[in-house]
Parts: structure tokens; sequence; C-alpha cells
């Protein structure tokens, strides 16, 4: 999954280090790995984001 906001925001969902986590970066830069959507939050406004749907 993968979701993109205002400015340049992306987050997606990886695993690292065998745990799910949401990847955030900005401008293409990384930002924060987050645990949780409150964490998530701290870094972008979860309304903003909109989900990618690629079309494959």
């Amino acid at each position: 999954m993968w979701w993109v906001g205002v400015d340049g925001w992306e987050v997606d969902a990886v695993t690292l280090n065998g745990r799910p986590v949401l990847r955030v970066r900005h401008l293409g830069y990384h930002v924060a790995y987050c645990a949780s959507p409150s964490e998530l939050a701290q870094h972008v406004d979860l309304a903003d984001l909109v989900e990618v749907i690629p079309l494959q």
C-alpha cells in the first residue's frame, strides 16, 4: 500500500526486521519509520493522505 499527501509527502507500508511499519518520506527523502497511525500523525496530517492504486 502507498499513500501520498500534499507538498511531496509519501507513506508506504513496508516490513522492517520482520515487523510491519509505515515508512514516511518527504520529497523522496526518508523521514521516519512509524509503528502506528498515531506516530504517523506526528509527521503528516492523516486527512491529507490519499491511497495510490496502481493501474497495472
